[in-house]
Parts: C-alpha cells; sequence; structure tokens
C-alpha cells in the first residue's frame, strides 16, 4: 500500500458498537455515595461463605472398601470381595492387582490380607505393630547387640520398615521419612532378594534401571555369600548393616531383620553380631502363626 494511501479504520459489527455504548453509558452513571454508617455496618458483618462439603469418589471409596472388608474379614477370597464391593470382577480386579503391587495387601494361597506397605506409615508416625516378629523381639536382640534392629518386609520392588528397636538416631530418622527402598540398596533388601526363587531374582534384576547397573552388579558379586553365611551386609553415610531373613514356620522368607549402627562400632563385630542375629531369626522361624497380616 502506498504511504500517500490514507489508512482507514476497519468498521466494527453492530452488536459490538451496542456493547461499546453500553459500557459507555455504564462509565457515566453517577456512582451513589454510602453514608459512613453503612461503611461502618458492612464492616462488622459477618462473612457468609460456605464450606463446600467432601465429595465421595467412587474409585477412592471401592479401595478403601477393599482394605477394610481385608482388615476386619482376613482371608478373604476374591469372590468374597467382589460380593462385598457389589461390583464388576473386571473392576476389583484391577483394584486388588494394584493393592498388590504397592504392597497395601497381600495375597496367600488365593486369600487376601493387609499388607506391609500400612505398616509401613505406622511405623513413620512412631507406633510399633506386632506380628511374627514382636516388638519385644526387636527389643531384646537390639539390647543384646547393643545396635538397632530394624523390622523390612518386601512389597513389590521395594523394602519396607514396618518397626525398630534400639538408638541410632540418623538409621531410624532415615526409615521414616524413606519408607520405600529398593531391595538393593538395603542390607535387608539384598537378604530377601538371596532367598527368591531364580526367575523371580532374575526377573527383578532385569527390570532395574540403568542407574541401577552397578548395584545389580555389586548384588551379583555378594550373592554366593550371602547364601552361604544366610547375612548380608551394606555400608551407608558412615553407618553398616547386618542382616539376615526372617522365614516362617513353612520355611518362606517372610521379612528381614538389620542391625544397623556406626562402621566404626559394627563392622569390626560383623561376624559376631552375624552370629547373634541367626541365633534370634532361627527361633522366631519355629513359632505357629495364625496369618493375619503379611508377616
Amino acid at each position: 500500500m502506498p504511504d500517500s494511501e490514507e489508512r482507514r479504520p476497519a468498521a466494527r459489527p453492530k452488536s459490538q458498537r451496542g456493547a461499546d455504548t453500553r459500557v459507555t453509558a455504564a462509565r457515566k452513571a453517577p456512582v451513589a455515595k454510602r453514608t459512613p454508617a453503612a461503611a461502618k455496618q458492612d464492616e462488622g458483618a459477618p462473612t457468609t461463605r460456605a464450606r463446600r462439603a467432601p465429595q465421595n469418589h467412587r474409585t477412592i471409596d471401592r479401595v478403601t472398601r477393599i482394605l477394610e472388608e481385608v482388615v476386619y474379614n482376613p482371608g478373604m477370597t476374591f469372590a468374597e470381595l467382589v460380593r462385598a464391593l457389589d461390583a464388576a470382577k473386571s473392576s476389583v480386579h484391577g483394584f486388588i492387582g494394584g493393592l498388590l503391587a504397592k504392597g497395601w495387601l497381600y495375597e496367600d494361597h488365593h486369600r487376601f490380607y493387609l499388607g506391609p506397605a500400612v505398616y509401613g506409615l505406622t511405623m513413620a508416625s512412631g507406633h510399633i505393630r506386632a506380628g511374627l516378629v514382636t516388638h519385644e523381639d526387636l527389643v531384646a536382640l537390639a539390647r543384646e547387640t547393643g545396635v538397632a534392629a530394624f523390622l523390612g518386609v518386601q512389597a513389590g520392588d521395594h523394602l519396607i520398615y514396618i518397626a525398630e528397636a534400639g538408638s541410632d538416631h540418623v538409621a531410624g530418622f532415615e526409615a521414616r521419612t524413606n519408607i520405600r527402598r529398593t531391595l538393593l540398596i538395603t542390607a535387608g533388601g539384598k537378604a530377601l532378594l538371596a532367598e527368591q526363587s531364580g526367575p523371580d531374582r532374575d526377573a527383578y534384576l532385569r527390570r532395574r534401571s540403568a542407574e541401577e547397573h552397578d548395584l545389580v552388579d555389586l548384588f551379583l558379586t555378594e550373592y554366593e555369600a550371602i547364601k552361604r553365611t544366610r547375612i548380608a551386609t551394606n555400608a551407608h553415610r558412615g553407618r553398616f548393616a547386618i542382616a539376615a531373613a526372617v522365614h516362617n514356620a513353612a520355611g518362606e522368607p517372610v521379612a528381614s531383620i538389620t542391625l544397623v549402627g556406626p562402621m566404626s562400632e559394627v563392622q569390626p563385630r560383623a561376624k559376631k553380631l552375624g552370629q547373634v542375629l541367626l541365633r534370634h531369626v532361627d527361633s522366631w522361624a519355629r513359632r505357629t502363626v495364625k496369618p493375619r497380616e503379611a508377616i
């Protein structure tokens, strides 16, 4: 377009022109003045904002219903849970699969029990539960060894600490603030991993990310010694850990016990502490406990 040609503004639609007219009129309209008495009355008026009531969510309702049913009726079957929820089998199957994967449920002979992840939260809150390994067992072990004792269980691909006794404040703080740890970075996790069947163990190791390849190599180097001695060890941030798997009366690994303390104190005593640990663990395995939860 030549510079000398005059630029004319484009014509606006009638609807827009009408809107502009209304805005202009509103701007020109006089604003009513409020008296000081009215302003003072408004300042003291209470806010009438209604609080929104919590709303149910069907998925959350069904997941929590599964957990509640298992708590009050341990050992429920899949069919019993389907009837209790009055939901489609495919939906219940999906919910149960997710809860099993994260350790919120535990399956034994096609029956479901409350899983170890629940007790990870319990430990984080400062409470300890009883089970195959009681709190008194942990206290006795900690007193005899002079170091902290931790009870851990496997939940999916992770180890969760669910109880403790002793006075290692550093390890105790980490256990409460990081309740899920991969098996390869803990002595208790390696003890449990060494007890798995060959196919299960190989499948777990294949699932590890590229960042964990060094940990996989380290475990494979330690594997034969763990199987022979039944003791796994780990060093982390100036702490040394010694662990062994806990078996039930059927010989199945259900948990691990880890002794943790300053490296300068624990590592030189590793052999003696391992002997004490195995003596306690073997005595617990002879107990007969009716399954209610994961261990």
